[in-house]
């Protein structure tokens, strides 16, 4: 992504009233969604659901040319991470306690598309899922994760 694509994103999340988390993907975006080709594209506060896209290269390939399956999961924690984040308490993080992913079919190189929606949220957990698909609608894998919320302390 682009310095100007960034900035454009960065004001539309605010514009929108995105919440924290999503601007910060687009002040300073993790390294590791860096790698994954991460692009948030919607949010939907309403039904805690984010849209995003991932461009895939060919660094996230197994020698067989299919992008490998850590990969997918990761591409998958990282969405179902943006979707529960939607309604998070600024100084709150959510760690995924655990994930399960399904491979469907195999993931190629190119543009992918991920949504992650927030199922439940209790007082401590969150139970949110996830799919991934190509470019045709191909539906590649789903996931499900539980999270857990931790307020973080301020620095003294």
């Amino acid at each position: 992504m682009s310095k100007t694509a960034v900035a454009t994103n960065l004001e539309q999340a605010k514009e929108q009233g995105w919440p924290p988390n999503i601007q910060a993907a687009f002040k300073r975006m993790s390294p590791a969604s860096r790698y994954l080709g991460l692009e948030v594209l919607d949010v939907d506060m309403e039904s805690l659901t984010v849209d995003v896209a991932f461009n895939a290269s060919d660094e996230l390939c197994n020698m067989w040319g299919g992008i490998q399956g850590g990969m997918v999961a990761a591409m998958l924690d990282d969405v179902m991470s943006f979707a529960v984040g939607l309604d998070l308490d600024w100084g709150q993080i959510s760690p995924t306690l655990e994930i399960k992913v399904s491979m469907l079919a195999p993931a190629r190189p190119g543009r992918l598309y991920a949504s992650g929606t927030v199922i439940k949220r209790g007082k401590s957990v969150g139970f949110i899922e996830s799919e991934l698909k190509d470019e045709a609608g191909t539906l590649l894998a789903t996931g499900s994760s539980t999270a857990t919320f931790v307020t973080l302390k301020k620095k003294d």
